[in-house]
């Protein structure tokens, strides 16, 4: 079962342009913050607190590595996003299924060809 306050972390923190590149980025391997931050021109402060978002919405992973902080991709959460897209997804494949079975059989106006 999807619990909604996961859904809407994972969704509050995917909202955010950053944060979908955090990931992105992340789907190539850990970093730490400075890495992340680096090609954004953002500072370390501002970077943190993007990771810290996404941390909490259990999208990514910290740890503390001598002085630095390793990120890497945390994906349970995304696995329970999925499922409520996939489950709105054959709710409204089947919708509109039977919508066009529904206008398929029925008689076009009189005087016209179907």
């Amino acid at each position: 079962m999807v619990h909604q306050h996961v859904l809407d972390r994972v969704f509050a923190s995917l909202a955010d342009p950053t944060r979908r590149g955090i990931l992105i980025r992340l789907g190539d391997g850990p970093a730490t913050i400075g890495e992340l931050a680096e090609p954004t021109g953002m500072s370390l402060t501002g970077m943190k607190k993007h990771v810290q978002v996404l941390e909490d919405a259990g999208l990514v992973v910290t740890e503390k590595v001598g002085r630095s902080r390793q990120c890497r991709l945390g994906v349970a959460p995304l696995d329970e996003a999925m499922a409520w897209i996939s489950f709105y997804q054959r709710l409204w494949a089947r919708r509109l299924d039977g919508l066009d079975a529904y206008f398929t059989l029925q008689p076009g106006p009189k005087g016209q060809d179907s």
